[in-house]
C-alpha cells in the first residue's frame, strides 16, 4: 500500500492530500529513510513522523484498505 493512503486509512492524518504534503515536505521517515508519499509499506515498517517539535514513532501491524474509525488504531502500535 501507498504510504499517504496508508497514513489516511489508519487516520494517523486525516486527509490523502495533507499525508502526500507532508511526505514530500520530507517528515515521514519509513526505517530510517526520508519516504516519499509513493512509497510502499509493510508490516512490520517503523514510520517517524515529525509534528512540529514532536515526533511520533509508529509500527505498522496491518494493512487494509478500507476500516472503520474505530478499528483504524489497530492498524499501527504507538512505539514512543
Amino acid at each position: 500500500m501507498r504510504l499517504d493512503k496508508f497514513l489516511k486509512v489508519s487516520r494517523v492524518i486525516k486527509r490523502r492530500t495533507v499525508a502526500k504534503e507532508a511526505c514530500d515536505k520530507g517528515i515521514v521517515v519509513i526505517n530510517g529513510n526520508v519516504a516519499k508519499s509513493s512509497s510502499e509499506v509493510k508490516i512490520g515498517d517503523l514510520l517517524e513522523i515529525t509534528f512540529g517539535e514532536k515526533v511520533m514513532k509508529i509500527r505498522i501491524n496491518e494493512i487494509r484498505e478500507h476500516v472503520l474509525k474505530n478499528d483504524a488504531k489497530e492498524m499501527y502500535e504507538i512505539i514512543e
